[in-house]
């Protein structure tokens, strides 16, 4: 969860749920999640998993997920900024400013 409270810095417009990052707007919902290496005989200690799964809203008012992207970079900075331009190119907006 450490990764995600950091990346609520970057993205003023975010709430943090306790379990994840969420954007939501009146036709959208992104949602990151962390997720750790489950493999514990590893004793290296990669960066977690920070998965985007971006979610439409359907005619009837429910959001539907569309695409999910795994990221996996280890500094904070490109981290951000490669999921802001992936959920820039899904849905056209950029969430930095509003979803």
């Amino acid at each position: 969860m450490d990764t995600l409270k950091r990346l609520s810095d970057y993205f003023p417009t975010s709430v943090f749920t306790g379990r994840s990052l969420v954007f939501i707007s009146e036709d959208w919902r992104v949602e990151l999640t962390e997720h750790k290496n489950a493999d514990f005989t590893n004793i290296s200690s990669p960066s977690p998993v920070v998965r985007v799964k971006v979610f439409k809203k359907a005619l009837n008012g429910d959001f539907v997920p569309g695409h999910y992207e795994d990221f996996q970079l280890p500094n904070m900075g490109d981290l951000a900024a490669q999921i802001e331009k992936y959920v820039q190119f899904a849905i056209g907006k950029n969430i930095r400013e509003n979803a």
